[in-house]
């Protein structure tokens, strides 16, 4: 997970118009023509694909800093949902403007390529935690990355960070305490 944004990419989106967003409301959808770069301000966005089995996956889970859905700088429409996992605010700058200033400032394309890099590491994470058999072991492994269980109405946003049911992930945790008393 992305948390801290270089400093010479959040000054891009210094002066950008702020959008506020409700938790699960969304930001944009899949399909719609990529017109803003967004960057979160404050709260949590999600980056959500559906599968064809009807299941929802979270690809990103961007917070204070992060960028959502980057790659959508280089594509002209979005591929997943974005919505907001808790309260939010987002900055909103135009592609164009993003665009420009990488091709006009080495020092933003350097922080942006970098930025790049840690996301393809981090999506390359969640691959690997989603590869693993076993429910337990992609929740330690998640839980081993500093990731914590949030209260107990926003399991779901868990498990669908960990590719599993969200009756699966109850499943386990009510093995785990059930292990914790004995």
């Amino acid at each position: 997970m992305i948390k801290i944004m270089p400093t010479s990419i959040s000054l891009l989106f210094q002066d950008a118009g702020d959008t506020g967003l409700a938790a699960g409301e969304t930001l944009f959808a899949a399909g719609e023509d990529v017109a803003n770069i967004y960057m979160v301000r404050s709260g949590r966005v999600h980056l959500h694909r559906h599968t064809t089995h009807g299941a929802q996956m979270v690809l990103q889970n961007a917070g204070p800093g992060g960028v959502v859905a980057e790659a959508s700088a280089y594509s002209s429409r979005y591929h997943c949902d974005a919505v907001a996992a808790e309260e939010s605010v987002v900055a909103g700058l135009p592609k164009s403007r993003f665009l420009s200033a990488l091709a006009d400032d080495p020092a933003i394309a350097a922080s942006w390529s970098a930025m790049l890099a840690r996301s393809v590491q981090a999506a390359r994470f969640r691959s690997e935690i989603r590869s693993l058999p076993k429910v337990a072991d992609r929740l330690d492994a998640w839980l081993g990355e500093g990731n914590s269980l949030p209260e107990k109405g926003r399991w779901q946003e868990v498990a669908a960070e960990l590719g599993i049911t969200r009756e699966a992930l109850y499943r386990e945790l009510a093995r785990r305490r059930t292990e914790n008393r004995a």
